[in-house]
């Protein structure tokens, strides 16, 4: 059956919360999304251009569009996220984890056991987790076999069992790990209390624990029982450490679950921590592989819904850094000072750390893809029409006038390419005029890659304002290549870069990766130009001072440069290290002359 025409399709849609789902031709899902209002969000699609190709090209292959209508927002986000989880539509977002993390669970049998697994049973026992990582599992499971020494075989152990003598103690009995109730030398009573003990740990209550460890230690103290006294003392030490391993500033911030988001052209990274009774008790990112070109909200909401549900989180209330719309059911909280604020900063610092170390492995393992997600982002955040693959910078340098030289450095896919640095000394403009002198350089530099037919950068970056990036656009205009060489100015202040014909210049944040490549080209052409220039200096320092000795020529003039580099060193040269040189009779000429008052 043929489609009606989109545009009839969006005119019959509700102003209702809801999901729109997005088919090809051939009936295949492309896009799922949620609406606060279905038509206002769907005809937004078709009646504007995008930004970015993918989503025009979402659009493009658009046929039909189905809605299914749901009372409130929250219910649209729940929906969504299933429909994306069951359906995989190709323009959706990609959740990169479907692990099968570990829980801790504590068996519902007589004499429980607390172990680990990765699959729950529903037979009445109790699960806590899911965890992101068995080390965490182990380390708690190893926290709770220090204090309560548990059982760890499998044996029924009811009381018919029990008082039948049917099972011995095991080795774990001898050397104290476990009481042995399969032999009746622990009550049901006292190892469920253990057990009770043990559930609030496992909900991140220390405090109970240690209260009662504390009251049983004086008690043994008082009855003169010191060593007992000090295995307790011990057991509330592994405690108190592991708490403060995992504090929080405030204690009385409980049942708080903290999302924070960190974005880049491709992808987000969504850091989530759970706060119970002072305590982070864990701790997940999670990874968001962008395919359009959705907001850092749009973005979070979808990573809490998801984790919520995945982690089983209860919480009334999150803290994120901006407003998103959860439903009413959910406290969202975005805080401003205080130790709620501290939390999110910690959270965010945990997502930049996990992005780092993705864009490390990227890296590593996938070189090409680091450059070209660099490249594309160059692209975006200088306005560029194509990726900056080849990139030149020029800085010229000077004192007071002297010798004034200018660098150029290449970068090619993002890295220093040396052997393309080049040195200019300025040859047409006399004085320290530096806007002559960028046009001189810009002009000689790209006259010479159009006579041997070398490739063109994509962009030209000057180091200086609005007046070396006018200068440097009269060489670009004069060798014909206004328009198809991008050319931007960088000012001593690097957020800012001024573009020709426009007077206010572009920010770049500081934090950018973008920024942190011009950073390092600019970086890279002053000291380039200014390792030429301080030779070029030296070396008319020492031409002048040897020219000044009278019976030394030019040829003597040359050697001496060659081998002591600088006046400073010749100065301070012995009569015997010269004469190994240039022979005894000139060094006794140079000594003499360095040696006379006047020099």
């Amino acid at each position: 059956m043929t489609s009606p025409p989109i545009n009839l399709q969006i005119q019959t849609l509700p102003d209702s919360p809801g999901v729109y789902q997005y088919y090809d031709k051939e009936g295949k899902i492309l896009y799922v999304g949620k609406a606060k209002n279905l038509r206002k969000r769907v005809s937004s699609y078709f009646n504007k251009i995008h930004d970015t190709a993918k989503t025009n090209v979402l659009v493009k292959k658009i046929v039909t569009i189905k809605h299914i209508v749901v009372p409130t927002e929250t219910d649209a986000l729940l929906l969504e996220n299933n429909l994306i989880k069951k359906l995989q539509p190709r323009y959706n977002v990609m959740l990169r984890d479907d692990k099968s993390y570990p829980w801790i669970c504590i068996k519902r049998e007589p004499f429980s056991r607390i172990f680990s697994t990765r699959r729950m049973i529903k037979d009445g026992s109790e699960y806590f987790g899911p965890y992101t990582s068995f080390k965490t599992v182990h380390t708690i499971l190893d926290l709770i076999k220090e204090l309560y020494p548990l059982r760890t075989c499998n044996y029924d152990l009811n009381q018919k069992n029990i008082e039948s003598g049917k099972f011995k103690v095991c080795l774990e009995f001898h050397i104290g790990n476990c009481k042995g109730p399969c032999e009746g030398h622990e009550s049901l009573e006292n190892y469920q209390q253990e057990v009770d003990a043990i559930r609030e740990i496992l909900k991140g209550n220390f405090k109970e624990s240690l209260k009662d460890f504390k009251k049983k230690m004086i008690l043994l103290a008082q009855n003169m029982e010191f060593e007992e006294a000090q295995k307790l003392k011990e057991k509330i030490e592994v405690l108190e450490n592991y708490q403060s391993r995992s504090m929080v500033a405030n204690p009385k911030i409980t049942n708080v679950d903290v999302f924070s988001i960190v974005s880049d052209e491709g992808a987000a990274y969504v850091n989530f921590l759970q706060i119970s009774h002072g305590s982070i008790i864990r701790s997940h990112t999670m990874e968001l592989k962008k395919k359009l070109d959705e907001t850092d909200e749009e973005l979070l909401e979808l990573a809490i819904i998801e984790m919520r549900e995945r982690f089983h989180l209860l919480s009334k209330e999150v803290i994120v850094p901006f407003e998103v719309d959860l439903g009413e059911n959910i406290k969202v909280t975005v805080p401003q000072l205080g130790d709620k604020k501290q939390i999110l900063e910690l959270s965010i610092r945990n997502a930049k750390f996990f992005r780092m170390d993705q864009m490390k492995q990227m890296q590593i393992v996938d070189p090409d893809r680091h450059t070209n997600r660099i490249m594309a982002q160059m692209k975006k955040d200088l306005r560029l029409h194509e990726e900056p693959r080849h990139i030149e910078c020029f800085d010229n340098s000077n004192i007071q006038g002297t010798n004034p030289v200018s660098a150029c450095v290449v970068f090619k896919d993002g890295k220093p390419s040396k052997k393309d640095y080049r040195h200019f000394n300025i040859k047409t403009v006399e004085g320290p005029n530096d806007f002559a002198s960028m046009e001189e350089v810009v002009y000689r530099r790209y006259k010479r890659l159009l006579d041997e037919n070398q490739p063109l950068p994509q962009l030209i970056i000057i180091d200086g304002g609005k007046g070396q990036l006018s200068s440097a656009l009269k060489s670009i205009d004069d060798l014909g290549l206004r328009g198809k060489i991008a050319i931007i100015g960088i000012a001593k202040r690097l957020e800012e870069l001024f573009y020709p014909g426009d007077s206010v210049p572009l920010y770049l944040d500081k934090k950018s990766e973008t920024l942190k490549v011009i950073q390092q080209l600019r970086n890279e052409a002053h000291r380039f130009g200014i390792t030429f220039h301080r030779d070029k200096r030296s070396k008319a320092a020492l031409n002048s001072s040897i020219e000044s000795i009278p019976g030394i020529g030019e040829k003597t003039m040359q050697t001496l440069i060659k081998h002591f580099k600088s006046v400073k060193r010749l100065k301070l040269a012995t009569e015997k290290e010269i004469s190994e040189v240039v022979g005894l009779s000139k060094a006794k000429k140079i000594t003499d002359f360095y040696q006379a008052p006047n020099n």
